[in-house]
């Protein structure tokens, strides 16, 4: 069975909405949209930030298919098949391998190579884990990715921590989230200081306390 692997942007303070332009979700009046872009930005093609793009060079070269949110697919398919390099190793990846979409409402996906799933997301997404040749990965999808950890489908999260605080936005992990347990597996800080880490589910937290110290 393949792993499901989510990677996901966050600034220190959780906001996961629009890191990559100011129009790319407005949704609560959020008009701070592209807050990851000066830290990771593309110089004709190259990452400024070369430690940046190694990481995503290693991520999507263990990429078997994605999944992906409806919002987070919209986004990546007005962008990427318009970049036809095949030797582009985001691109060529996104465009050759199956893509799965989890929507209610999308009726028919022009991005070839797209399902959209949705009627029962834990024996679906269960069902493409079996079948996938390598990693099942996730990109963005803040809502779906709180789904898939509900479902307890999450083998590994990549969460790449931004230097920056907003004070505003959507968070990654809001209040009412199902606790979670987490095993770090590795990590690194980029120059440009993005802190990307590493982690393997491991359950649900366990709990204790300090006790006070004897008196002697």
């Amino acid at each position: 069975m393949g792993k499901l692997v989510v990677t996901t942007f966050v600034t220190l303070d959780g906001v996961y909405q629009a890191p990559g332009g100011p129009e790319e979700d407005t949704r609560d009046g959020f008009e701070q949209g592209g807050w990851s872009v000066p830290y990771v930005d593309e110089d004709f093609g190259r990452f400024v930030d070369e430690d940046f793009g190694r990481f995503v060079d290693e991520v999507f070269s263990r990429a078997g298919a994605f999944l992906l949110g409806r919002r987070t697919y919209d986004i990546f398919a007005s962008y990427w098949p318009k970049v036809t390099d095949p030797a582009d190793p985001v691109a060529g990846k996104l465009n050759a391998l199956p893509k799965y979409v989890a929507s209610a409402g999308l009726r028919d996906p022009g991005w070839a190579g797209t399902t959209v799933i949705g009627r029962d997301l834990a024996e679906e997404v269960t069902a493409i884990k079996e079948r996938t040749d390598g990693e099942l990965q996730t990109h963005g999808s803040g809502a779906l990715v709180r789904s898939l950890f509900a479902l307890d489908l999450v083998d590994t999260l990549h969460l790449l921590t931004f230097p920056v605080v907003l004070g505003a936005g959507r968070r990654l992990f809001p209040e009412g989230f199902e606790p979670v347990a987490l095993r770090h597996t590795g990590g690194r800080i980029t120059s440009s200081g993005v802190s990307v880490q590493s982690y393997d589910l491991a359950g649900r937290p366990r709990y204790g306390e300090f006790p006070l110290p004897e008196n002697n």
